[in-house]
């Protein structure tokens, strides 16, 4: 199978790709806030092995949000100035 050619106006490079970053920590960060607020609703309603594995998704999703932000800064730090490859940075 043929690569294709990439679309017009198409951000990143076959050199240097587009990172997923940007949507990796939204979807962490959707992750946290479902996890405390259900993980709170459990709670109050005395389920309290769901609050506890809600508990350990949510200090994962935190852990997620960590590393990615370290990820985005050494990316920003490697970049030439002036070069920008997500308009959410």
């Amino acid at each position: 199978m043929a690569a294709r050619s990439q679309p017009r106006g198409a951000k990143g490079t076959v050199g240097h790709p587009y990172s997923a970053l940007n949507l990796r920590l939204v979807l962490a960060s959707f992750g946290l806030v479902i996890c405390v607020g259900l993980g709170v609703l459990a709670v109050w309603a005395g389920l309290v092995v769901l609050a506890v594995v809600l508990g350990i998704l949510a200090v994962a999703a935190v852990v997620d949000l960590v590393v990615v932000q370290r990820r985005r800064a050494a990316r920003r730090r490697e970049e030439p100035p002036g070069t920008r490859h997500s308009m959410f940075e």
